[in-house]
């Protein structure tokens, strides 16, 4: 079960670096870290996303309009202007490349400290650089896989970070429960968040976007993402805000 425990670890630590880095970071800066650290987050998040790499210049902006137009026209992903899941994740990307390349006029208000590397994010975010994680992954479930079903796994692994976004963006104003009443649709999707690491509760965030911890309201909402903001506080490598 090789490839299992391979596409765990490329899961969560693809959703670690998007939760801590472009999520809580580069959208809502809930913490500081110096410029090495923060070159450091952006080379450790192109490692584990991989061939769905965000840049979190792109992605701090695109989040931003998402809590500044939520479920309205002009959110970037919303289920209620989208026909289904991948009409939405293909809007997303459309929404997503336009900002990162500055093909768009964006308001100055989204713009405000987003981190920006440009040399790197050209090559980590570029199809030579995606096409050659999607050959590594290949080549490592070509190793390890022992049985046909395992090879179902590699287009996860290929579209992880979107896979991620779908999980939250779609199925998180769908499923699950409301502590907050919000002027959207966000919803907590699990009780304890196994699966994305605290960025399931969606609800607790959107009533509350720049608070570090995403869970906490009631005792079985453990936000892991925030367990490890904890600790890289504790040993200051980061700061809380």
């Amino acid at each position: 079960m090789a490839i299992v425990i391979l596409v765990l670890f490329l899961w969560y630590s693809g959703l670690f670096f998007q939760s801590f880095f472009l999520h809580r970071y580069a959208a809502h800066q809930v913490f500081t870290m110096s410029k090495a650290t923060e070159r450091i987050a952006f080379i450790l998040t192109w490692i584990c996303q991989g061939s769905s790499y965000l840049s979190a210049y792109g992605y701090g902006i695109m989040h931003r309009i998402h809590h500044a137009y939520t479920d309205t026209e002009k959110d970037p992903h919303s289920p209620k202007y989208d026909k289904n899941m991948f009409a939405m994740m293909w809007k997303t990307k459309n929404i997503y490349q336009d900002i990162n390349k500055q093909r768009i006029q964006v308001d100055a208000k989204f713009l405000k400290n987003v981190p920006q590397w440009k040399s790197f994010d050209r090559i980590a975010g570029s199809r030579i650089s995606r096409i050659g994680w999607m050959l590594v992954y290949t080549l490592l479930f070509v190793w390890l896989v022992t049985a046909w079903w395992q090879w179902l796994l590699l287009p996860v692994v290929f579209l992880m970070a979107p896979i991620h976004g779908v999980i939250v963006n779609w199925f998180g104003h769908i499923y699950g429960y409301q502590n907050f009443k919000t002027s959207d649709t966000s919803k907590n999707l699990f009780k304890f968040d196994f699966l994305m690491m605290g960025e399931g509760y969606h609800n607790n965030h959107h009533y509350r976007s720049t608070r570090a911890n995403f869970g906490g309201v009631r005792w079985h909402e453990i936000d892991i993402t925030y367990v490890i903001i904890r600790m890289l506080n504790k040993v200051r490598i980061i700061k809380l805000a």
